[in-house]
């Protein structure tokens, strides 16, 4: 890991793997970034909402253009599911609509709710959300006052395990029943969006309670920092390891290397796999992400 670099010209590449506090906006972890590490050059893999921790990966100078090639890469999450309620944004932020409540769930229902919900799926979006209608973002038209209604989309959720079910009483004394899951999914699902489907599934309701993203893709929660942590010293993993880590590697002669990282789109080998592969040089050094495409190599991003 690298430390803080002194020039506030001379801001690191590489990749900072943040555990996010509750309470805080990715963008507020980006812009308090920004502060630590003396430069502008800093974005963020996939957003967290504000109630949700964890792992949430922040790419700085030239590691930002890996950022959206990172964001497709599969996610894990630790939740808390709260049966027997619903919300105006599926979790417990949003105002309760409804009040089923929830005792006594029966284990084989709640076992086949979890099945349907897990694998290739539909699922629509929560309408409190950041997806975008004709140019304008679902949450800002609610809060409008607007009816919302999202179109369903194809996401993967490779896992939905329960790990524990425990009664209890919500607040305002109605009987609910909290579940303890992870979930190991495809980009763009939401996991908020799981706790309601399965809620309506079982005809309680459902919405989140607690969210925490143990890891992006390789990054997982053992390697994040804390803001506070970061502020001490500032932990970041080189873009070339960090590539290295998160994408299939290609080594190459230095003449191809060369021809690469003059924006040359050289021929690919057959067992190449398919999607962003990291081309490395004979000297170890990191020339680009590609991606093969008709047996050549399309350039995604010269990092050399």
């Amino acid at each position: 890991m690298s430390k803080r670099h002194n020039r506030p010209d001379a801001g690191p590449d590489g990749l900072v793997i943040v555990d996010k506090p509750a309470g805080f906006t990715s963008h507020d972890v980006v812009a308090r970034m920004r502060g630590i590490a003396r430069t502008r050059r800093v974005g963020h893999a996939g957003t967290l909402d504000p109630m949700a921790t964890g792992v949430l990966v922040l790419g700085l100078g030239r590691a930002t253009r890996l950022l959206g090639h990172l964001a497709l890469t599969e996610k894990e999450y630790l939740a808390t599911i709260r049966l027997g309620q619903r919300t105006v944004t599926d979790d417990a932020e949003g105002e309760i609509t409804a009040s089923a409540g929830a005792a006594s769930v029966a284990r084989d229902a709640l076992a086949a709710g979890i099945e349907a919900l897990t694998g290739d799926i539909l699922q629509v979006p929560a309408s409190v959300s950041a997806v975008k209608i004709d140019g304008k973002r679902a949450y800002r038209r609610v809060l409008e006052g607007e009816e919302v209604s999202l179109p369903a989309r194809p996401v993967t959720v490779s896992a939905f395990t329960l790990h524990d079910v425990r009664e209890t009483t919500a607040a305002d004394g109605t009987p609910v029943t909290d579940l303890t899951v992870t979930v190991v999914c495809s980009s763009g699902t939401y996991v908020r969006a799981l706790a309601r489907d399965l809620g309506d599934s079982l005809a309680t309701g459902g919405h989140l309670t607690a969210l925490r993203r143990t890891r992006v893709g390789p990054y997982g929660i053992a390697a994040a920092h804390s803001p506070a942590s970061l502020e001490r010293e500032l932990a970041v993993l080189p873009l070339a390891q960090a590539t290295a880590a998160a994408f299939p590697r290609w080594d190459l002669d230095e003449r191809r290397a060369a021809l690469l990282g003059n924006g040359v789109q050289i021929a690919t080998p057959d067992d190449l796999p398919s999607g962003p592969v990291a081309a490395f040089g004979p000297d170890g050094r990191l020339i680009a992400l590609i991606e093969p495409r008709a047996a050549r190599a399309r350039i995604l991003a010269v990092l050399a």
